[in-house]
């Protein structure tokens, strides 16, 4: 097939890379030159493992290329796939003037085009969206109908951030959100390389699918953590009451994000659960336990930054910053308001990550790190022997393999936290100088 795909940050440069290796003609559409630039270089424009290996690979075999013009992106391709962001405005509604822009682009090029084309929103949009927004949109500026002369479909995406490559080769399910069946066989094709179960829905039910699993997934890990504090206040490890209750498949349901650790954060779960909140209260559903899910995450950043004030020391090193290891995606990152606040208070506190540098972080990512770190980069230390030189405190702040060997090199007098669950039995974890969040 040959496919546009519009947006290429995390989800759209993953879905066009993939598209393009299982024989899809692929175009990637972005206004940032840069993107579009990356892509051609046979680079890839976020940090993912394998990205980079798959862009270069079909590019090089002429199935991937990138532009910055929507309209002969669309003229030349039989669907769209919409992957541009959907961010959080102030008030927690989702900001879609980037979705809605793009749907006006792909409506103004579908006027010009006799064949019959399929429009995709993968893009995370809140039930009703496509409905009353999007394909009112799509027809206004192609003067076209919906369902008769071009398809849509909703195709939410389940990529995680460091293992969205293995996320979309082996997916529990595929769904497809479809206006008409000719729009789901379009979808159902283009992923027939996958080897995963199908499943077709309406288009509102395949949005709300979406902000189920993410706001389940925002629950199970403020479930966990809550649990995780109650057991150490009570003398218990909390990662090995998890790991029991975990055993249980068959009332459990899944392991997946029940490990005490830090608080979440990233491009989707605060998000997704604000957006939902927004909506359950313009419907005047009340929804005490999503609510609450997010009030809970807060007090465990809360419970971070109170472990290092009680070390009554003040030259803090902080290992991480992005809100998982294997990224440099700091978007709504826990460890952000961890570290802002310890500055605020008077704290000296250096950072490592080997994965985020300021330097070559781009948009999104690279306008939240300005707003709300501004002085990132004179925090930031090139190696984790200097930041552990110049600290008291160590602080891991997400599980990147390389830190477990902070529990050996610290010195005597040093504390060592351990937000992330990295440190281990055997790893000094019954030291003096030793404090996990939950355990």
């Amino acid at each position: 097939m040959k496919i546009s795909v519009f947006g290429l940050g995390y989800v759209g440069a993953v879905s066009a890379a993939c598209l393009a290796r299982d024989g899809h003609e692929v175009t990637g559409v972005d206004v940032s030159p840069f993107k579009v630039d990356t892509i051609n270089a046979g680079r890839a424009p976020v940090m993912e493992p394998g990205l980079e290996e798959l862009v270069r690979a079909s590019v090089q075999a002429g199935r991937l290329a990138a532009r910055g013009d929507a309209r002969s992106a669309v003229l030349g391709t039989d669907v769209s796939l919409i992957c541009v962001g959907t961010p959080s405005s102030g008030n927690g509604s989702l900001d879609l003037q980037y979705v809605e822009n793009v749907c006006r682009q792909i409506g103004e090029a579908l006027a010009e085009k006799r064949r019959y084309h399929v429009v995709v929103v993968r893009s995370t949009v809140l039930p009703g969206t496509v409905d009353d927004r999007l394909i009112p949109i799509l027809q206004a500026h192609s003067q076209l109908l919906a369902g008769e002369q071009f398809g849509v479909a909703m195709n939410p995406e389940f990529l995680r951030e460091a293992s969205a490559i293995a996320d979309y080769d082996q997916p529990s399910q595929i769904v497809i959100g479809q206006l008409d069946d000719r729009s789901g066989d379009a979808v159902a094709e283009m992923y027939r390389a996958i080897a995963a179960p199908s499943v077709r829905a309406s288009l509102r039910t395949a949005e709300m699918v979406k902000y189920v699993n993410n706001a389940f997934h925002a629950v199970k890990v403020v479930f966990a953590n809550e649990i995780g504090a109650l057991c150490k206040a009570l003398g218990v490890d909390g990662r090995e009451v998890m790991e029991i209750f975990c055993q249980d498949r068959r009332l459990n349901i899944s392991p997946a994000y029940l490990r005490p650790g830090f608080a979440f954060g990233g491009s989707c779960l605060p998000k997704d659960l604000r957006a939902l909140l927004h909506q359950a209260r313009r419907d005047d559903v009340e929804c005490p336990l999503l609510a609450a899910a997010m009030r809970s995450n807060q007090q465990h950043v809360a419970r971070g930054i109170a472990l290092v004030e009680q070390t009554g020391r003040k030259r803090i090193g902080v290992f991480g910053l992005s809100f998982k290891p294997g990224t440099d995606d700091v978007r709504e990152s826990p460890v952000v308001p961890l570290v802002e606040t310890l500055l605020g208070r008077g704290f000296q506190v250096r950072v490592f990550d080997a994965n985020v540098q300021p330097e070559r972080l781009i948009g999104a990512n690279k306008l939240f790190l300005e707003r709300e770190l501004p002085h990132i980069a004179s925090l930031m230390r090139p190696s984790l022997d200097e930041v552990v030189d110049c600290s008291d405190v160590l602080v891991i702040a997400n599980g990147d393999a390389a830190f477990r060997q902070l529990a050996a090199m610290r010195r005597e007098n040093q504390v060592l936290i351990d937000l992330a669950g990295v440190c281990r039995p055997g790893q000094d974890r019954n030291g003096r100088h030793y404090e996990g969040i939950c355990w």
